[in-house]
């Protein structure tokens, strides 16, 4: 029994050996826990992003390569690319994370000059990853994985400001179309939508859509409270990390055009008529 579950722990700490991956926004957050885990798993992750000081950190910390890349320019993300390339010969994997949260406020009054902002990163930001990502793969005859950060809000109306849910839901969109086209290379490209993970985006994003400051555990709270259909369950950027290599890995071999919700439930259904069950 010992060595079965030794054979297990193994298995799971080589789950990643060999991977080449490219993480954006993979500074903080969600794409640092997913930066740590990838390396965790014997991946060699280049972390790409705007904070430099904490990307170096990071990357310094577990044994990973930074890239300064703003991902609403293209020579950025593809510089990101090369890097990978050029270091380990080969691209396996693209996290594209990187996003911003806002501008909050009526549809009747939007500055458009922060939509396009916004849509430069969020949505421009993956367009650029997959099509350097894809690029990369196919002249190294990599069956990869691309894997695109959308959200909940992307699925589901109300829960964030229009920009942002505009962004997210063309993620989706985009990845099955991506999907389509890249399938017939034997490249994987899906998506994960994550629903009230305390991140330092999310924070800010709040901050924009309801004009008030709000701290992380009283996120966690209100998730764990009526934001899903786990009572007293709240979502991490672990959880979301761990979704990730699970469709970066070949584990998810078969698995392709997929939008992974990470909600716990909260798009399927209410708890608003438990009432009914008592």
């Amino acid at each position: 029994m010992e060595k079965c579950v030794d054979d297990m722990q193994t298995s799971s700490a080589k789950r990643m050996i060999g991977k080449v991956a490219v993480i954006t926004g993979g500074a903080r957050g969600i794409g640092a826990a997913t930066a740590k885990l990838f390396a965790e798993n014997g991946a060699h992750v280049v972390i790409a992003d705007v904070l430099d000081e904490l990307g170096t950190n990071l990357a310094n910390s577990i044994g990973a390569r930074y890239i300064h890349c703003d991902v609403s320019k293209e020579e950025d993300v593809e510089s990101a690319i090369k890097l990978a390339v050029t270091w380990k010969g080969k691209l396996d994997i693209l996290f594209s994370n990187a996003g911003i949260g806002g501008p909050a406020g009526s549809i009747t009054s939007l500055d458009m000059e922060q939509v396009k902002h916004l849509i430069s990163i969020n949505l421009l930001g993956n367009v650029h990853g997959i099509k350097h990502a894809a690029r990369a793969m196919l002249t190294c005859h990599s069956k990869g994985s691309i894997v695109c950060t959308s959200s909940s809000a992307g699925i589901m109306g109300g829960l964030a400001s229009h920009t942002y849910s505009l962004s997210k839901a063309a993620i989706i969109g985009l990845m099955r179309t991506a999907a389509c086209e890249l399938g017939e290379h034997g490249i994987r490209v899906n998506c994960i939508s994550p629903h009230g993970v305390p991140s330092e985006m999310l924070m800010s994003g709040y901050r924009l859509f309801m004009g008030n400051e709000v701290r992380p555990e009283e996120v966690s709270k209100l998730v764990s409270e009526k934001g899903s259909l786990l009572r007293g369950k709240t979502p991490t950027a672990e959880d979301v990390a761990k979704a990730a290599m699970f469709l970066a890995s070949d584990d998810a071999g078969f698995i392709t055009a997929h939008n992974l919700v990470l909600d716990g439930g909260y798009t399927s259904g209410t708890t608003t008529m438990n009432c009914i069950y008592q």
